[in-house]
C-alpha cells in the first residue's frame, strides 16, 4: 500500500516539479499548466471505465429503445445520467423519427451531464457534490418530462421493438462511432483522445481563467465580475449550457470549482447542456417551431432551478448540507 501510495504521490507532484524550474514562464502559465497536466492519467482512468459502461449499454441499444419509448422520461432520464456520450445523441435521433415523446426528451437532455461528473471526480474537494449534481438532475428531468407530455400531448408513436436505429452511423463526443469496438484498439485510443480533448480544454480555460485572476487579484473578485450572486447568472449559464460542445460542460465545472460560479448556476448550466444530442436535434428535426420550444423549455427549467438552489428557496440546500452544500 506504500509502494501504491509513493507512486500516486510522484505522479501528482510530477508536473509541479517539471514545471516551477521553467523560470521563462509567467507565473499564471505555470499555475494552469501543472493544475492541467496533473490530471491527465486520472482523466485517462475515469475514461476507460467510462467506455466500458458506453460499450456494454451500445450492444444493448435496441433494448434501450423500447424502453424508452415504453417508460418514457422515467426510464430515458435515469439512463442520460450515466456518465458516457451516445444517449443524448441515440434519444435525439429516435425523436426525429417521432417515436419518443417531447417530454421523454426533453428529460434525456436534462438528465446528461455531459463532461461535468469525469472533470469533478479529478477534484477530491468537489467530487461529493456529484451525488446532488445527479439526484436533482433525474429528479426535475421526471418531473419535467412528465410535466411536458401532459402540458403538450406530444406523444410518440407505438413502440416497435424491430426499430432500426442506425446508431452505427451516429458518431460519439470524439467523432467516434457509437459501435462496439470492445475487441479493437479504439477501445483504449476512444478514451485516449477523449482524455487529450478534455485536458486541451481544461488547459485553455485554466489559462484563460489563471491570467484573468492575475488580472484582477483574486477570485472573488472575479467572481463579482461574473455576476455570481446575481439571479442573472444561472439564466446565462443556462443559455451558454446550450452549446452542443463538450467544452462547455468543462468550462462550467471549471468555473465552479474556481468558486467564480455558484453551484446554482452550474447546474442551470448542466441541465441545459445536452451535448451532441441539441446539435442532432438541431439539424435533423425538420420542425424548427417544436425545437425552438424544446430549447426554450430548457432554459427556463435549467434557470429556475438555477435560482432555487442559489437563492435556498424552501430551504432546499439542507438536504444536501452532507455533502458540503
Amino acid at each position: 500500500m506504500q509502494i501504491v501510495m509513493n507512486i500516486l504521490n510522484y505522479i501528482w507532484n510530477l508536473p509541479e516539479n517539471l514545471i516551477e524550474p521553467m523560470e521563462f514562464l509567467p507565473e499564471f502559465l505555470k499555475d494552469a499548466l501543472i493544475d492541467s497536466i496533473g490530471l491527465i492519467p486520472f482523466l485517462f482512468i475515469i475514461f476507460v471505465l467510462i467506455e466500458v459502461i458506453e460499450q456494454y449499454f451500445t450492444k444493448k441499444r435496441h433494448l434501450f429503445v423500447f424502453f424508452i419509448k415504453k417508460i418514457g422520461p422515467l426510464f430515458g432520464s435515469l439512463f442520460a445520467s450515466i456518465p458516457q456520450c451516445g444517449f443524448s445523441v441515440i434519444a435525439s435521433t429516435v425523436y426525429t423519427r417521432r417515436l419518443l415523446s417531447r417530454g421523454t426528451l426533453i428529460s434525456v437532455y436534462l438528465a446528461t451531464s455531459d463532461e461535468a461528473i469525469p472533470v469533478l471526480l479529478t477534484f477530491p474537494e468537489k467530487a461529493p457534490i456529484i451525488l446532488p449534481i445527479i439526484a436533482i438532475k433525474i429528479i426535475v428531468a421526471i418531473l419535467i418530462g412528465y410535466l411536458v407530455d401532459f402540458m403538450f400531448a406530444y406523444q410518440a408513436k407505438e413502440p416497435v421493438i424491430d426499430v432500426k436505429v442506425p446508431v452505427e452511423q451516429q458518431e460519439g463526443c470524439c467523432h467516434h462511432h457509437l459501435v462496439n469496438a470492445a475487441h479493437t484498439k479504439d477501445f483504449w485510443l476512444h478514451p485516449l483522445k477523449h482524455t487529450l480533448n478534455i485536458f486541451a480544454f481544461i488547459l485553455i480555460i485554466s489559462i484563460f481563467l489563471s491570467f484573468l485572476l492575475s488580472q484582477v487579484g483574486d477570485e472573488e473578485s472575479l467572481a463579482k465580475y461574473c455576476l455570481i450572486g446575481s439571479p442573472l447568472q444561472p439564466l446565462l449559464m443556462s443559455i451558454i449550457g446550450l452549446i452542443p460542445n463538450c467544452a462547455i460542460s468543462v468550462m462550467l465545472t471549471m468555473l465552479f470549482v474556481k468558486n467564480i460560479i455558484s453551484f446554482g448556476s452550474l447546474l442551470a448550466g448542466l441541465c441545459t447542456s445536452g451535448g451532441l444530442g441539441i446539435l442532432v436535434l438541431l439539424r435533423k428535426n425538420g420542425d424548427k417551431k417544436d425545437t425552438s420550444l424544446i430549447l426554450t423549455i430548457l432554459v427556463f427549467v435549467g434557470t429556475i432551478t438555477g435560482l432555487i438552489f442559489q437563492y435556498n428557496i424552501f430551504g432546499i440546500n439542507n438536504l444536501f448540507k452532507i455533502f458540503g452544500l
